[in-house]
């Protein structure tokens, strides 16, 4: 047989689909940020996939198991590849929700320096006026104007107050910013 159709180690390729592969790591040391509604918001979805989503895969790749020809049967192939999709998710979500912790923004509300969970509104050199919120990793959404705390922007914002001006590395050159404004959710009726 042709070394081109033998596998080069057992070890399964669960890294090749990770779905952690898009996300830019956390740095050495560091915790996994999150605020409680991202949290709330990952535990679901793991919850979801766990009671709900496996369950009917793995009742449709059952039923298309007793169907007979594995290998032409197209809900046993699709099952299979969502089933392994799910697991895959799932791990994620469980690695990263174990290492997670959860940082409460509304504990700085009235505060003017930036911390994790804080919307700022910062200016460049030529006034243009920018707002952000940061948020954790797995939970920052770029269109809704979130940035993770590990992105450059927050790296520089973090612990800057209102009025402070700061140094932004891009790739055109060094920016100087101010901070204009700092807002922190209100805290909850619950705490």
């Amino acid at each position: 047989m042709s070394k081109a159709f033998t596998r080069e180690s057992d070890a399964p390729d669960d890294d090749e689909d990770d779905p952690a592969a898009g996300l830019p790591p956390l740095p050495a040391g560091a915790r996994n940020y999150m605020t409680p509604a991202g949290y709330r918001r990952l535990r679901e979805e793991l919850m979801n996939l766990l009671d709900v989503e496996r369950p009917k895969v793995v009742e449709t790749v059952s039923w298309a198991a007793k169907n007979g020809d594995r290998s032409e049967n197209g809900d046993y192939i699709y099952g299979k590849r969502r089933l392994r999709e799910i697991d895959r998710r799932i791990r994620f979500l469980t690695r990263r929700l174990d290492i997670a912790e959860v940082a409460d923004p509304s504990q700085h509300h009235g505060g003017d320096q930036v911390f994790f969970g804080a919307t700022v509104t910062y200016a460049n050199a030529a006034g243009v006026e920018r707002t952000i919120t940061i948020k954790g990793i797995d939970e920052a959404d770029s269109l809704q104007g979130e940035v993770s705390w590990v992105a450059p922007i927050a790296r520089a914002l973090l612990k800057a107050r209102v009025g402070d001006e700061v140094k932004l590395v891009t790739p055109g050159g060094v920016e100087a910013i101010e901070v204009v404004e700092v807002r922190y959710p209100e805290p909850s009726a619950e705490a």
